[in-house]
């Protein structure tokens, strides 16, 4: 009896299906510079029209941990997209960088079109937040790789900046201030340590948690942090940036700090968010292991010099974000003093 790729586990008809259901909405993502249309070789976006004297592509590729099996086991899967890309075009930014398209890719053991165009969703509406154009991407049905409805996504994003523009951090000396945007909960780092306290401690995932249940709050998507911070690099000069993602403050703050410098955060009048207060509960977490995991509450974190506290103070609240003193700069070895 002849056989066929269907029988060996792959629909393609499935994929045809599945590019109908998000064509329009990658099409919404797009401006005036994507040149192909989706179902080509490759995404083209054309940069003549940027206004830089020197312009650098700058990229960044990023997937979502384990928070996926969260999104699986819930069957909410239009959220889990806008984590992947937050991820990717956050970092993007932290080089002073505006995201410009995005690429996504899908693995899975069953394509499901309805499941796979939820999961398009949700990258389709971080772009829009990232203002950058969804021009491409890959679904890819692998039975025996994946289980049948097992799902992983990654992503890959390209940003411009003029070169004479790109932040370093190199600028940042002691004396500079330290500035902090909230986070929206969890994001998308140190799962593998939520679900450790889930399973140890009982919790479930439909238990009520606040105006939710406790999955849906693991579930709330990443904050993009983009249009807020071209805004103000519009005002002031911005010497650093840094995204906060695994490993916490302690980890990723020093990425942006020459090596004579230390950054000394304050954090002692800081409500920290009620989900991170259950999963150190619960879990019998040491303070400081938070902090060294998780993002605590604080998403970004930025630095300016002391003349241009004014006009940032006043630009964030002409746009109604919330905007956390944390600190300064002061010399040391590139480390992380942190008081809470």
């Amino acid at each position: 009896m002849a056989i066929d790729y269907k029988a060996a586990g792959v629909d393609k008809e499935a994929g045809y299906e599945t590019v109908n259901l998000i064509k329009d909405m990658v099409k919404k993502t797009h401006d005036e510079n994507v040149l192909t249309d989706l179902g080509g070789f490759a995404g083209l976006y054309g940069i003549g029209g940027f206004n830089y004297k020197n312009p650098v592509l700058v990229s960044g590729t990023d997937g979502v941990g384990t928070k996926v099996l969260i999104a699986r086991e819930l069957g909410i899967n239009n959220t889990i997209g806008q984590d992947c890309v937050a991820m990717c075009v956050n970092d993007v930014l932290c080089q002073g960088a505006k995201p410009i398209f995005f690429l996504d890719y899908i693995g899975t053991g069953k394509v499901v079109p309805e499941k796979m165009a939820s999961i398009v969703e949700g990258v389709a509406e971080g772009c829009s937040k990232a203002g950058c154009a969804l021009i491409g991407g890959e679904t890819a049905e692998m039975p025996g790789v994946y289980a049948k409805d097992d799902y992983d996504l990654a992503g890959f994003a390209v940003g411009i900046a003029d070169k004479d523009k790109i932040i370093t951090g190199e600028g940042i000396e002691a004396g500079d201030l330290l500035f902090g945007l909230k986070s929206s909960g969890v994001h998308s780092n140190g799962f593998s340590l939520v679900r450790k306290v889930l399973s140890d401690s009982g919790l479930k995932l439909t238990d009520k948690f606040m105006d939710k249940t406790l999955g849906e709050a693991l579930l709330v998507p990443t904050k993009i942090y983009v249009k807020e911070m071209l805004g103000l690099m519009e005002k002031v000069e911005v010497k650093g940036m840094s995204h906060i993602t695994g490993g916490g403050l302690y980890e990723n703050v020093p990425r942006m700090l020459p090596k004579d410098t230390k950054a000394r955060i304050d954090l002692k009048d800081f409500e920290i968010p009620e989900i991170f207060k259950l999963i150190e509960e619960k879990g019998k977490i040491e303070r400081e292991e938070m902090f060294n995991t998780f993002n605590m509450g604080i998403g970004l974190v930025f630095v300016i010099s002391p003349e241009n506290k004014e006009v940032t103070v006043d630009y964030f609240k002409s746009i109604g974000e919330d905007l956390l003193e944390l600190g300064a700069i002061e010399k040391g070895n590139r480390e992380v003093e942190l008081n809470y």
